[in-house]
């Protein structure tokens, strides 16, 4: 009734996580996990593996931000970083990306005139990517409100 539900039954799902409690949960998961994995999974890596996944952290650093693509993968988008939803971009690059986008509308204006429509859809492509990331930009730089809810009241009875 405090909450504002008509049923206990409503908050049986209600509980509250502690962080010891999280804890533990976490390091149950890791030994299940084990358990079910090959052992071999779990060895130190060598000299030449480490090196390797130091190095994956240094290529991640690009131009215009940060790619998010994950240890060993290769870049689909053949660093045609513009167009890839795993570009994080810094927003210290705000005025190039700029810069891109306006390239871009000026490269499309003139493949539209030439008759290039090839190259037109593919300049569209980047410039839907280019503005995309301008507006991630954006979007991390407006500060966060918090959302009023408002204050709950007991219904009435009937």
């Amino acid at each position: 009734m405090i909450c504002g539900h008509k049923s206990i039954d409503t908050t049986i799902g209600y509980k509250a996580v502690y962080p010891a409690e999280t804890i533990e949960s976490h390091r149950a998961f890791i030994a299940r996990r084990r358990a079910s994995r090959p052992s071999e999974e779990y060895r130190t890596p060598t000299e030449e593996e480490w090196d390797a996944f130091l190095a994956h952290f240094e290529k991640r650093k690009v131009s215009i931000g940060t790619c998010a693509r994950a240890f060993g993968t290769p870049c689909i988008h053949e660093h045609a970083c513009v167009r890839c939803s795993l570009l994080r971009p810094d927003p210290a690059q705000q005025a190039r990306l700029a810069e891109i986008r306006d390239n871009l509308i000026a490269r499309i204006a003139e493949a539209e005139r030439e008759g290039w429509l090839g190259e037109v859809e593919g300049l569209q492509v980047s410039l839907a990517g280019a503005q995309e990331k301008l507006a991630q930009i954006d979007r991390r730089s407006q500060p966060h409100t918090a959302t009023d809810l408002g204050i709950p009241s007991l219904r009435s009875r009937p």
